[in-house]
């Protein structure tokens, strides 16, 4: 390949996973407690590393095109705002904190507050999964002994209680840092580096009745797509344009001959 194209090409492609992960953001912005994501590009010219003494032989005496165009994501775990629903089983986190979940593949994190409680007065997610208080599985009985309703609260410290006596504390963990965390799908994130994970008990406001919205911003969000496909258009431009001056001076060349 042309090193030429090869430089052109990986920006291009480095532009069109950028595309991807504003799209994803975009069709989240709905999502209850969603997380974008962002990306960031490093561009490197691999000469330098082809020098270096512990690079085998064969790869420091390769004709490839010494550049590359590196392109990472993360996860932007800035708040997002609330939206009141009035629903004593929705619940959401202001600042720092993830709820935990006990699901199939083990216990995962989540600021999906939007839970519900299952015919077996268990405390879950809309998939069904167990939310996790101190004591493991949170049980509600809502009935009371006259067939009437229970009355259930939740305190900003977490604290669950169910006509006044307290049957449980979510269990609410942070992570003292942000890449410990990965996506699980469905909003929900796994312990990258377990022992990065950390309780919190103290400083913690749980507000009932209210969901957290999706931290995308639209109108950002579609700048910046906007941007990126100007950005891509052009990437195109130059491989097409390098393409036809190769092809030119190829048929130069034998017309000469």
């Amino acid at each position: 390949m042309s090193g030429s194209i090869y430089m052109t090409a990986t920006g291009a492609l480095a532009y069109e996973k950028r595309l991807q992960l504003l799209a994803n953001n975009l069709a989240n912005v709905d999502t209850v407690g969603f997380k974008k994501d962002r990306g960031r590009f490093r561009a490197f010219d691999l000469s330098e590393a082809m020098n270096n003494q512990n690079v085998p032989v064969k790869w420091r005496q390769s004709q490839a095109p010494n550049f590359w165009m590196e392109y990472r994501s993360y996860t932007d775990f800035s708040a997002g705002g609330l939206k009141q629903t009035g629903s004593p089983f929705d619940l959401a986190l202001s600042g720092s904190g993830f709820f935990c979940v006990q699901t199939p593949a083990g216990v995962q994190y989540t600021r999906r507050g939007d839970f519900t409680v299952n015919a077996d007065e268990v405390l879950v997610t809309q998939e069904g999964w167990p939310v996790l208080g101190h004591s493991g599985e949170i049980q509600i009985k809502l009935s009371d002994s006259s067939g009437g309703r229970s009355q259930f609260l939740v305190s900003e410290d977490g604290t669950l209680t169910v006509d006044g006596s307290q049957v449980d504390r979510l269990r609410i963990v942070d992570f003292t840092q942000s890449h410990a965390l990965e996506k699980a799908g469905h909003n929900y994130y796994r312990a990258r580096q377990p022992e990065a994970l950390e309780e919190l008990d103290e400083g913690l406001k749980v507000t009932q009745g209210f969901l957290e919205r999706s931290n995308v911003d639209t109108i950002s969000m579609m700048t910046e797509m906007i941007e990126v496909l100007r950005g891509y258009e052009s990437y195109q431009k130059m491989i097409r344009s390098i393409d036809d001056m190769n092809a030119r001076l190829i048929n130069d060349v034998g017309r000469s001959a």
